[in-house]
């Protein structure tokens, strides 16, 4: 029987599932209590898909039970059997082969699988801002746009950036519990239970729905970037997971615009019930998802990582001494980040990243509404023609990140942002008058927070030893998260108004402070391997590969 699976997942490249019948029966019962919703949005199809106040259909109830349902039966088909993160480095097999491995089609489908994710998962958030001004009206909730409303629209930003942050957390603890693909093929399925929150009728259940949501998509996108990390030969790494990062942009673009497209006809619900498509194909394409051969190895699972490595074209030979050695002196808790060695390091993380999570849900997240506020009605036509015209300078912070500096990159690109969100500070409502000077300001901190949470994804993905590297890029994902729900959280309690001015303020601050603090403590990992920029890192600690102090 052992050798039956051992053969099974060496023909398959390190692309199973331990329970596949489980898995499987469980996507089945959340897509399908995911469908028992859909009869409630078009009951509301004669009234524009106005469903608030109308009462919740027991065929909601039962589907509700059966994405439950589903949800723990894939848990179950994709729990390893010897999920352990403590397992001693015994293996010898050559790690930095994978760094010497071509790029193959298997990297490729990888890469292009990857993209798919990060794409629906910053849709998640990002669709938050287009939803809001129909949710606003629909409930008649108290905006900019509708200060005569008595229970505060943040509220429902509030609950969705609560869950993301614990969501961010979450998923890290668990993409080095249980491995890297089993945590981003759950984080998928969750993606389509989620989308019913365009259906729910009431505010409350809405509010409930989002924060789950949050719970979803909070740790997909660091999951991805250390799979990445753990799989692209190091040559190529950097600027390849910059252009991944690129979807980040790109799903700006593709919200805004299906936001112009669908919601004047289907309201703003659809941009959430897209979910459910978007969610199973990229279930489908788990054939392009295998396990780290790194975190395989790290957790003492050598057959499985000789699969992958072959799979990507990784000449599997052993050597005198582990590779991964130096990662064996390093614990697999929370607490790692914060020891002596990467507590500099975890600093920059922070930083960085709370100031990219106010920008990207303070300023970001209120633009819609603010510009409609200062009689822009055309709001959402200008956010996606800001976006797409920052786009193209995705390719450049590729480049400049893989091949120039990366430590340097993220200084720079983090310093216009600053600097932009500083110019509206200083021109205020007044920017109403200056439609040019409107869409130069706007395409950096559109584009720019985006190449900011790019960078910020790869190299937090790149600095943290692999028994912690889920969790470090989880950390930079909460922290970034954090960012959001600080700012978001001032405007549901009433403590301030999201002007134009006053979050371009709040997110500059944090900006600049990062960029000092990447001067002093941030160190370079342009086509560096991973093993290496650890030895630095324990460089001066008292520590030696051997794990003698």
């Amino acid at each position: 029987m052992a050798q039956q699976q051992h053969v099974d997942t060496m023909r398959l490249g390190g692309v199973t599932f331990h329970h596949a019948g489980a898995f499987w029966f469980g996507v089945m019962a959340v897509t399908a209590g995911t469908i028992m919703h859909i009869p409630m949005y078009l009951m509301g199809s004669s009234m524009h898909y106005r469903l608030a106040g109308m009462p919740m259909t027991t065929s909601m109830h039962i589907g509700m039970a059966a994405i439950l349902v589903g949800l723990v039966s894939s848990l179950y088909g994709l729990y390893p059997r010897s999920a352990t993160t403590t397992a001693s480095i015994a293996s010898k097999i050559r790690v930095s082969a994978l760094d010497d491995a071509p790029i193959t089609p298997a990297h490729i489908g990888l890469l292009v699988t990857m993209a798919i994710a990060v794409t629906i998962d910053i849709m998640k958030p990002t669709a938050l801002a287009f939803v809001m001004p129909g949710m606003t009206m629909e409930y008649g909730l108290k905006s900019p746009l509708n200060p005569t409303g008595t229970t505060p629209a943040a509220y429902l930003a509030l609950s969705g950036i609560v869950g993301t942050v614990l969501g961010s957390f979450l998923w890290g603890w668990l993409g080095d519990r249980i491995g890297r693909r089993a945590s981003i093929l759950y984080a998928g399925i969750a993606f389509i239970g989620t989308s019913i929150c365009g259906t729910m009728p009431s505010f409350f259940w809405n509010m409930v729905m989002c924060f789950v949501m949050g719970l979803a998509v909070g740790g997909m996108l660091p999951l991805c970037y250390a799979l990445l990390a753990e799989t692209i030969p190091a040559r190529h790494r950097s600027w390849l997971m910059i252009l991944i990062g690129a979807d980040i942009a790109g799903a700006y673009v593709l919200t805004s615009w299906l936001s112009v497209a669908l919601v004047p006809t289907y309201s703003w619900r659809i941009l959430w019930l897209i979910g459910l498509p978007t969610g199973l194909v990229f279930i489908l394409l788990n054939r392009w998802i295998p396990e780290s051969p790194r975190y395989l190895l790290a957790n003492g699972r050598e057959e499985e990582a000789r699969s992958v490595m072959q799979r990507y074209g990784a000449v599997v030979v052993e050597e005198a001494a582990p590779e991964l050695a130096v990662d064996a002196q390093v614990k697999s808790t929370w607490q790692q980040l914060l020891s002596g060695e990467f507590l500099g390091l975890t600093l920059v993380i922070g930083c960085l990243a709370l100031g990219s999570g106010l920008v990207l849900f303070g300023f970001n997240l209120w633009i819609p509404s603010n510009l409609r506020k200062l009689g822009y009605t055309e709001a959402d036509t200008i956010l996606r023609n800001s976006a797409a015209m920052g786009f193209p300078l995705t390719f450049l912070v590729a480049w400049m990140y893989g091949f120039w500096s990366s430590k340097k990159t993220i200084i720079v690109i983090t310093s216009l942002t600053a600097a932009a969100l500083f110019g509206f500070v200083i021109a205020g409502d007044a920017i109403v008058q200056n439609r040019s000077l409107l869409y130069v300001l706007l395409i950096v901190p559109i584009w720019g927070i985006s190449a900011v949470v790019a960078v910020l994804s790869v190299y937090s993905a790149e600095i943290y030893p692999t028994r912690v590297r889920s969790r470090g890029a989880g950390f930079a994902a909460g922290a970034s998260k954090a960012g959001g729900m600080a700012i978001i959280g001032l405007v549901a309690f009433g403590i301030t108004t999201p002007s134009i001015s006053t979050v371009a303020l709040i997110g500059a601050i944090p900006m600049t402070i990062a960029v000092v603090l990447v001067a002093i403590f941030g160190i370079e990992t342009r086509q560096r391997r991973l093993e290496d920029i650890t030895a630095e890192e324990l460089k001066g600690t008292g520590r030696t590969l051997s794990g003698a102090t």
